[in-house]
């Protein structure tokens, strides 16, 4: 795993040699053990290296081809990059490495595009062809791996981590506030524009070509479902199969210790079992309700595994909020996010390379949302119209039971189902904000376009596939990366792998939920291996216990102080917020979520504006 950059610009090799150097600085958590450039009067590549495979400095990067034409810098692991090399060298390659970067570097000049489609790994490679004087960039199918670039009138950058951006000189430093009104819906950042202003995220499953100032951008890899009804049986007995070999893939795959986080849930817990490594890595917090340790550490002692654990006090958690939002380069509000940052550096002092659970719940609908009891299917075949209405009545008077769902189901499918971050509705965003970045964009907006490629679709695909275009790269992968990347770990997702999805999409939707049980397949395979008890547990995701910390006199006073900095009046009506942190202060009104989605983004301003 490491850290890539570059640029093209006019200056001279002399000057781009220097700041390439300080691009590539800014991100030497992602690559402590080397680093390496390539310069010349057009080009400017920097890359800082984790070793992972061939330890050796021959596996250092940049890589050339045969005849030095081409050059490669790449952050990620390609899994099959064994059988591709045996392919290549038949067609007369030759390799003076044993890493997966040259296969990539060869498989671009005998395949071109082709290649892309055909990698099993996690990936973010720029090539660049000296003899066209042109980039070839891709990133992941799923995008397990981040790729931003800038582009202005005299340069384009490219990079893992935006905050390599700030040492070019000709990089323009801006906040688009475009980005904040869904920002403080969603809960990170929605649009392919970034919080800063002309950077943009390469989407995953895409390719780009970038030529004498022109950039083209191509799609290799779509999410598409293509459910086959054959015999639940055998989807067990073949999806097993698929599971164990992803796993052993992603473990194997190294030439250091691979080690494994631990919660407890049943995804982390199965990839534990089937993997069995040395050592696993369990983080929570010291309060009822908020902590799976003793879960980890049961698991871990069943099957006689070492399980390293710590417990995060409020205190660290605070405290690291402006590293934290240092590291997600946008600011980002999912509360897990940092005892994730605190398990990275705990797994860091045993290990470089992690397994973990990330996508099982988008590839086999294991979101409890995903779960629609009777009642509530029966409720929508009402018109739409009339549950508006109902909804319309029922907003304005006292909380009772049921009067969220009445107001959520009166909205159309792609409005009330956006993913898992939503505490906010378009209306109550515009009234926190200052009335000059109050805007009608509308979630529909956003999601109605993705919602159009699956329509004729059952329910369950649909938020399946909304949340592989959403939440799982833009939130769940984002973190994952930006966390263990922070304390120089490799994260590994063997959940998430491009030939476990291809065949995954064709499992009908009633073997994945059935007898109320979200990924019931799924648990119904872990259950050969894990304890009933932890194939059957519901979904809990992260629990951090910031809604009730801020219920404290001296976390109210912290935040309350952030919300009446001079800077805030840029962005929010202070009053209002005010009132937020007061209502929930109070016990009038639960709202933390909100509160805390204002409060991050306010530090990662603070950070990235203000302390620069």
């Amino acid at each position: 795993m490491c850290g890539i950059v570059g640029f093209v610009d006019k200056r001279k090799p002399k000057e781009k040699k220097e700041i390439i150097k300080n691009m590539a600085d800014r991100i030497k958590h992602r690559g402590p053990d080397d680093e390496g450039f390539y310069v010349d009067n057009s080009v400017a590549l920097g890359h800082r290296r984790l070793s992972i495979l061939d330890l050796s400095k021959k596996g250092a990067q940049p890589l050339y081809n045969e005849d030095k034409s081409m050059v490669i810098v790449f952050n990620g692991e390609i899994y099959n990059y064994e059988s591709l090399k045996e392919e290549l060298v038949k067609k007369g390659h030759k390799f003076k490495t044993k890493t997966d970067t040259e296969v990539l570097l060869h498989g671009y000049e005998e395949y071109r595009e082709k290649l892309f489609i055909r990698l099993r790994g996690m990936f973010s490679f720029v090539i660049y062809d000296k003899n066209k004087n042109e980039l070839i960039g891709a990133r992941d199918h799923f995008g397990i791996k981040p790729f931003y670039y800038y582009k202005n009138k005299n340069s384009f950058f490219f990079g893992s981590e935006i905050k390599s951006f700030l040492e070019h000189p000709d990089f323009q430093k801006e906040v688009n506030t475009n980005a904040l009104k869904m920002y403080l819906i969603f809960q990170y950042s929605v649009h392919e524009e970034t919080f800063f202003k002309r950077v943009y995220k390469l989407k995953p499953g895409t390719y780009f070509k970038y030529k004498n100032g022109k950039m083209q951008i191509k799609e290799y890899f779509k999410v598409e479902y293509k459910k086959s009804d054959k015999p639940y049986d055998i989807y067990k007995k073949e999806l097993k199969s698929v599971l164990e070999e992803s796993i052993k893939y992603h473990q194997t795959t190294s030439d250091v210790e691979v080690g494994s986080y631990l919660s407890g849930g049943v995804d982390s817990s199965y990839v534990v079992s089937v993997a069995k490594p040395d050592k696993t890595f369990s983080v929570g917090f010291d309060m009822p309700g908020f902590d799976e340790t003793n879960l980890a550490k049961d698991l871990s002692k069943m099957l006689k595994i070492k399980n390293y654990q710590k417990k995060i006090s409020s205190d660290e958690f605070f405290n690291i909020l402006p590293t934290i939002m240092y590291h997600t380069d946008e600011p980002h509000a999912n509360l897990s996010t940092v005892p994730l940052y605190f398990l990275s550096g705990l797994a860091r002092e045993k290990v470089k390379v992690v397994l973990s659970g990330e996508g099982s719940d988008e590839m086999f609908a294991g979101y409890n949302e995903y779960f629609e009891p009777t009642f509530l299917r029966l409720y929508t075949k009402i018109p739409l119209g009339l549950r508006k209405i109902l909804a319309k009545i029922v907003s304005p008077l006292p909380h009772f039971p049921g009067q969220n769902t009445i107001k959520l189901y009166g909205r159309t499918f792609y409005e009330r189902y956006i993913g898992h971050g939503s505490f906010s509705s378009e209306k109550e965003v515009n009234e926190i904000l200052t009335e000059n970045l109050r805007s009608d964009e509308t979630i529909a907006d956003v999601i109605r376009p993705f919602y159009d490629q699956v329509k004729d679709l059952d329910d369950i695909t649909k938020k399946m596939y909304i949340d592989m275009h959403f939440w799982l790269p833009q939130d769940i992968l984002l973190k994952a990366d930006k966390m263990t990347m922070a304390n120089s770990v490799e994260l590994r997702v063997p959940l998430l792998d491009s030939v476990l999805f291809s065949y995954s999409k064709q499992i009908p939707t009633k073997y994945l939920i059935k007898e109320k049980q979200t990924k019931y397949l799924f648990r119904e395979i872990a259950k050969d291996c894990v304890p009933e008890e932890w194939s059957k547990r519901r979904k809990l995701g992260f629990p951090v216990p910031f809604s009730k910390w801020i219920k404290e006199e001296k976390y109210y006073n912290m935040v309350r102080e952030t919300f009446n900095k001079p800077y805030v009046d840029l962005f929010f009506d202070k009053e209002h917020i005010n009132n937020l942190l007061t209502e929930h202060y109070k016990n009038i009104k639960n709202n933390g979520r909100k509160i805390y989605n204002i409060y991050v983004f306010l530090i990662w301003y603070d950070v990235y504006f203000n302390k620069n």
